[in-house]
């Protein structure tokens, strides 16, 4: 009996909680499930041999139209100087892919009578998790610390390049995935754009802070930071879909969700 279902735009996308290292159980996350199954009404129970389900995953690509790239600026007046610093930083581009370094412009014009020691960027990971009451998780996915010094009275300009990967993040816990870490095509989890945006459930943000380091304080600014997928070419959805009985790729000594679930029965029986 063919069928069709339609998601919602405004649920989230699909990710995975990465759990830490001594976590146990399934991983807190986002999945969607369909199930086919045959019974003689809908409140007689679903025997495994009876029905089949399918595990969907919901992503997001890039859009075509892009904004204007970001920038943040602020200026600090000092105790002890007549004049203030100005720290101004922006990218070259609104949206990224992944393992795309994204370039920061640093520009610095110091007036004050104070020499800046260190100049710092960071790439955090926002993940917005709703279930009984709102947890927000700020992961530090890249950081950069230079050890480049800015003069009294004087300006300074230069463009630092940073790359979030996954590969350095491997055991943060709570790091929002696209996929499961045993999945060898899983990557750091993309930015929710749109109505998925305000989902109930999750959703992802991005941003990168930018600071000039003092010796007795530091001056940063922040500014949003899109991580994406680029949308494939149409040509890869023409052709006919095939469903077939395959084994996902996984990494050395990680097991499946199936093989999880049957050594869990075995040990509740």
């Amino acid at each position: 009996f063919p069928c069709s279902a339609q998601i919602a735009t405004n649920l989230p996308c699909s990710i995975t909680l990465q759990p830490g290292p001594d976590d146990v159980g399934k991983a807190c996350g986002v999945d969607f499930e369909v199930k086919g199954f045959c019974a003689e009404n809908l409140e007689e129970k679903i025997h495994k041999r009876n029905s089949v389900r399918l595990i969907i995953r919901k992503v997001q690509f890039a859009p075509a139209q892009t904004g204007p790239a970001p920038k943040a600026e602020t200026t600090r007046q000092f105790m002890m100087s007549d004049k203030p610093l100005h720290l101004e930083a922006s990218l070259d581009r609104e949206i990224y892919y992944h393992g795309d370094p994204i370039n920061v412009t640093v520009n610095i014009n110091n007036t004050t009578n104070k020499v800046v020691k260190k100049i710092k960027i960071s790439v955090d990971q926002i993940t917005d998790v709703v279930l009984y009451s709102l947890d927000k998780y700020t992961k530090t996915v890249c950081a950069e610390e230079i050890n480049e010094t800015v003069a009294a009275n004087s300006t300074f300009s230069k463009t630092y390049s940073v790359t979030p990967l996954l590969s350095a993040n491997r055991q943060k816990r709570g790091l929002a995935l696209d996929g499961k870490l045993k999945h060898e095509d899983t990557n750091l989890a993309s930015t929710t754009m749109g109505a998925a945006c305000g989902a109930e459930h999750g959703a992802v943000l991005g941003r990168i802070l930018d600071t000039a380091a003092f010796p007795s304080s530091d001056v940063g600014v922040e500014m949003p930071v899109i991580l994406m997928h680029p949308k494939p070419d149409d040509s890869e959805f023409e052709e006919d879909i095939v469903i077939e009985e395959f084994a996902r790729q996984k990494l050395k000594g990680e097991k499946d969700d199936e093989d999880e679930k049957e050594e869990a029965e075995k040990e509740e029986s």
